[in-house]
């Protein structure tokens, strides 16, 4: 019996041991697609980005280092020279050389890809050896090592070999095999993918680099519901919830064996509109009313932000007037950042002036399951302009749906967020600012606007080599943007982890969990 007993204590202390170094996290969507370069979504750079990896990477500071790059140096305006790391193995032992670097910038500037704008601004990849890759730019790149750390490194004989060499096209809901398969040099490797259901990472063994924590799994489980997110961390069913509702904020802070932990992210919200059509898609028929730049700066005045900031991100949030992800890329100048202010009856003129006393209805497209509260804040804005007596219709889809219906401009207005990393304007204006035209400029300017002036202004900022030549275009670049409306800006949204008080996490600005760095004690 006490042989059994102690058989019984053994086993309890190895299952112990290893729920310890299995992770167990959650959040609202799901990763979009293991193709890297197919969706330019966060969640899904997340969880890509621990099984494929760059030249160079991000440390907990966000400051550039080397990853799969030892070194690099830049021989003059329009060239770099980098140092390729030795010894390193993709998951299925293949080799990593300069001919997968190669490749992969190549396979990343194709039309389908969602990045194809920050590899075409690497401009050209030539092997000079196995461990020595140059880059040849067309023009100057300010933010070139911004840009490098967007450029997932594939394999180029695995995607060969698997019928792999071009991006997935997402929006015509292709089902490629690097969607569902990965095969990168990261410190995970992918040991299941159910899409919607479950993803499930291991630790690499052959990993060339350090990994300090102890986490030897990783269970990622898309969990919808607000309250259900909650419960399961309460529970413990789950040991962190990278985006926990504001509203249960204070109540996880008070329980004893639950930790936030929080700060601003680099992340705007904003409204796009359609300006492209005659007639909106989705809306009252004739003319398209947001062609006007009246009626987009009606829905401005009769944006009561401040509410939604209290009433509904419980302060979690921080209005601004700037379409950037982070006050520095606009340098924390009051004049760009400064909102139009709440004004109902200012609203209410401009519409009169532009033809619209009585207002007019469209339908306002909003992701569920994306940003903190989407779903609620496309609710608010709905209730607010409908004191303008501008009737509209939330259409809230989960974000598979919703963004692939945005990447076909099947839409006439939506709710849309963009950050990361990079706190430098040059990778708002190209793809967002810019008129829609090849190699991923203007990829994300899903209003479909075309204001040349501002084109011009931005294209130039983006290969200006002085710098307060530059800092005076790209200041240029805000103010004819606000000028125009052409988007209206709400705020950048605080990110807000949750986890058990045995689990440690590094939570940087750009809402990046790195699983490496993560450690679950017993």
């Amino acid at each position: 019996m006490r042989h059994l007993l102690c058989l019984g204590l053994l086993s309890a202390s190895l299952l112990g041991a290893a729920q310890a170094q299995t992770l167990r996290w959650a959040a609202a969507g799901d990763p979009l697609t293991l193709d890297p370069y197919a969706q330019n979504e966060s969640l899904t750079n997340v969880v890509n980005g621990q099984i494929y990896e760059f030249l160079v990477a991000r440390d907990k500071q966000l400051n550039i280092v080397p990853q799969l790059a030892t070194e690099w140096k830049q021989n003059g305006p329009l060239q770099w020279t980098f140092k390729l790391r030795p010894g390193v193995k993709f998951h299925d032992g293949r080799a990593f050389t300069a001919d997968d670097v190669v490749f992969s910038l190549q396979r990343a500037k194709q039309p389908t890809s969602q990045i194809a704008a920050y590899a075409s601004a690497l401009g050209e990849a030539r092997k000079i050896d196995d461990l020595t890759v140059e880059f040849n730019l067309p023009q100057f790149n300010p933010v070139f090592l911004q840009h490098l750390n967007a450029l997932y490194i594939l394999s180029k004989g695995w995607a060969e070999e698997h019928k792999a060499t071009q991006t997935q096209n997402f929006a015509s809901k292709e089902e490629s095999y690097a969607a569902f398969n990965a095969n990168g040099t990261g410190p995970w490797i992918v040991e299941k993918r159910e899409p919607d259901v479950k993803t499930v990472l291991k630790r690499n063994p052959n990993y060339w680099g350090q990994i300090e924590g102890n986490v030897q799994q990783v269970v990622y489980t898309p969990i919808k519901s607000d309250a259900t997110r909650t419960a399961a961390l309460l529970s413990g069913e789950v040991d962190l919830v990278l985006d926990p509702p504001p509203r249960d904020l204070d109540r996880l802070r008070s329980t004893a064996q639950i930790k936030v932990v929080e700060g601003p992210e680099n992340r705007v919200l904003y409204i796009g509109m359609d300006q492209g059509r005659d007639e909106l898609l989705y809306g009252s028929k004739g003319k398209n009313p947001f062609k006007d730049v009246r009626v987009r700066k009606a829905l401005y005045y009769a944006t009561d932000i401040e509410t939604i900031k209290t009433r509904l991100m419980n302060g979690q949030s921080s209005p601004t007037g700037a379409l950037m992800p982070s006050p520095l890329g606009s340098f924390n100048d009051p004049e760009i950042e400064a909102r139009l202010p709440f004004d109902l009856a200012a609203a209410k003129k401009l519409l009169a002036e532009a033809g619209y006393p009585q207002g007019f209805e469209f339908t306002l497209d909003c992701p569920n399951n994306r940003y903190v509260n989407d779903e609620r804040i496309c609710q608010a804005l709905a209730a607010q302009w409908a004191k303008a007596n501008v009737k509209v219709r939330v259409n809230a889809q989960p974000k598979a749906l919703f963004f692939a219906k945005l990447d076909k401009l099947d839409t006439s207005a939506y709710l849309f967020g963009w950050g990361g990393s990079i706190t430098d304007p040059e990778t708002t204006f190209t793809p967002i600012y810019r008129n829609r035209g090849e190699k991923g400029v203007g990829e994300y300017n899903r209003g479909n606007f075309k204001d040349d002036e501002l084109d011009a202004l931005a294209a130039a900022s983006s290969k200006e080599a002085d710098p307060d030549k530059r800092k005076a275009l790209i200041k240029q670049v805000f103010k004819r943007h606000n000028d125009q409306v052409h988007h209206i800006p709400l705020h950048r949204q605080y990110s807000a982890w949750a986890t058990r008080t045995n689990v440690s996490v590094v939570h940087r600005a750009d809402n990046w969990l790195e699983l490496r760095w993560v450690r679950v004690a017993p």
